[in-house]
């Protein structure tokens, strides 16, 4: 069941990219900062695009590993997601960008000046038509991702899509190969575009610009519709960014090492550098859900052996007095019958009395049960004060045998309350019960004192104190916490048990110090009449 949640959530949280909503704070920033700031470098730079500048070969390298590494690491991602989501637009661009990327290698290895003996392989006019047609391949693939983009799995098992995946970057490989060895071994067939001063030719526009802009135009026309997603916005961006580079790139006739030629090629790492800070951004938050939903369930499962525990301790703590009673009783009822005159009236009566125990036993088990289920529990109107009577009848063995005094005050005469009999029982009983216990090692006069009055018409205030030790101040906010006992053989699941109930009842509960002595737990819960 687990392994079946996490790659749910798995699931869920990948397809944040090409699936959940790009945010407003991403919306804004990308159809409103980068189009004013690439308007504002085109606005800067294009009256200065030929102004030609001393030639620096060794910035070459260095731009193009960065555009290698960038296009490599946004490739590798993508390949990520389609491994699992497995759609046809995943394979698509993460192919595309992988063309971009391994399209640079024959670009460094054929760009003059770049190595001592000028370049490797190739000549002057190798890298721009490896340029161009880089350029024009990563721009097919955006327009294919968003012609694509559907979300339709494709029908492979998890091993088939690596196999697809596989197959695809062989096929993307051997199309750089094709490419590299036409511009490299065949550059005879291709036409001159730039002279041997590093000038672009005036045909440049008709064979490099017009290709290159239709292919990043359509993909940014297509790619619009699916602005409203994280991944397909930031591609839109991506594909709109290439095409601003376009103008200053192929009109008017460029040369290299010139202001234009620097500018697009900032404008080119930009261009892909947004897409892969994208990706790591959101595989981060995505690193983040997980860790979250791993320690979400470490917590629960924590929570439930705790919850198991606490169960368990509520139930030996409730269900021990009942049990206790029923015990003694019952071994009183039979030294009464092995007496030589056997007295058989008060042995019935012993009987009786474990009877009405081992009902309230079973009362008290129904009420933990119903602790824990989500329908109201049914609640009937009866007097308070005859439940205290009845209480302290149930605790009466346990009150002559620590020889405790019962001070109830002034008759506070009938009270009537609307709620769950044998819920309120309990929290009588174990605010009785853990009186008693306090009081027990007392050589003063042990007074266990139970009061009730109304309040402002609306109310019944119950209070129950002892002359016992009293709580430690670093206790008192502590008492009533699941499994915290002051008591060296406690559960710590009375008073827990006893705030859930007078909660459940829309009422309060409290502890206060009495400052002589002794402990004071008060709580209050609203008349019938107001219900």
């Amino acid at each position: 069941m687990m392994q079946a949640m996490a790659v749910a959530s798995t699931e869920d949280d990948l397809q944040t990219l090409t699936r959940t909503p790009a945010s407003r704070v991403q919306r804004l920033f990308a159809l409103r900062v980068v189009p004013l700031s690439l308007a504002t470098i085109f606005c800067c730079a294009k009256p200065f695009a030929n102004v030609q500048l001393r030639p620096l070969e060794v910035f070459v390298p260095f731009y193009v590993t960065a555009l290698f590494l960038s296009d490599l690491i946004t490739a590798s991602l993508l390949f990520a997601q389609f491994s699992i989501l497995r759609t046809r637009a995943m394979l698509i661009i993460a192919n595309g960008y992988l063309f971009a990327a391994l399209m640079l290698i024959p670009y460094v290895l054929a760009f003059p000046g770049v190595f001592m003996s000028g370049s490797i392989t190739g000549n002057l006019q190798s890298t721009p038509w490896l340029y161009i047609i880089r350029h024009c391949g990563i721009g097919l693939s955006l327009a294919l991702f968003a012609a694509t983009d559907r979300g339709v799995q494709l029908p492979r098992p998890r091993r088939g899509s690596l196999r697809t995946m596989s197959l695809s970057m062989l096929a993307t490989i051997a199309l750089v190969a094709i490419a590299a060895y036409v511009c490299i071994e065949d550059r005879a067939l291709l036409p001159v575009v730039i002279d041997h001063r590093g000038h672009f030719l005036d045909n440049w526009i008709y064979l490099a610009g017009i290709p290159v802009a239709s292919s990043y135009g359509l993909a940014a026309i297509l790619l619009w519709s699916r602005r409203e997603t994280i991944l397909g916005l930031w591609l839109f961006v991506a594909a709109l960014v290439n095409l601003v580079g376009v103008s200053l790139s192929y009109y008017p006739s460029p040369s290299r090492f010139g202001i234009g030629w620097y500018t697009v090629i900032g404008i080119n790492i930009l261009a892909h550098s947004l897409v892969l800070v994208v990706l790591l951004v959101e595989f981060s938050k995505l690193y983040s859900r997980v860790l979250q939903a791993v320690n979400a369930q470490h917590r629960e499962r924590q929570a439930r052996l705790v919850t198991g525990d606490a169960v368990a301790a509520m139930i030996s703590h409730d269900v021990k007095q009942p049990l206790s009673a029923m015990i003694t009783r019952a071994e009183a009822g039979l030294r009464r019958l092995e007496r030589p005159v056997p007295d058989l009236q008060k042995a019935m009566e012993d009987i009786r009395q474990v009877a009405a125990d081992g009902h309230r036993a079973a009362g008290v088990i129904d009420s933990i049960r119903a602790n824990f289920k989500k329908e109201a529990r049914a609640r009937t109107s009866f007097d308070f004060n005859g439940l205290v009577q009845e209480t302290i009848a149930l605790l009466h063995d346990d009150i002559q045998r620590h020889g405790v005094i019962i001070d109830r005050g002034p008759d506070p005469g009938p009270v009537e309350v609307q709620a769950d009999r044998m819920q309120l029982q309990q929290v009588l009983l174990n605010l009785c019960m853990n009186a008693i216990d306090a009081m027990a090692g007392e050589v003063s006069a042990r007074i266990l004192s139970i009061r009730s009055e109304i309040r402002d018409q609306t109310e019944v205030l119950v209070s129950v104190a002892d002359t016992g030790k009293g709580i430690s101040p670093n206790d008192v906010e502590r008492v009533f916490n699941p499994l915290f006992s002051t008591k060296s053989g406690g559960m710590g699941m009375g008073l827990s048990i006893c705030r859930s109930i007078i909660e459940a009842h829309e009422g309060r509960i409290s502890v206060v110090r009495d400052q002589r002595h002794g402990a004071v737990f008060r709580f209050a819960l609203p008349l019938a009449r107001l219900r």
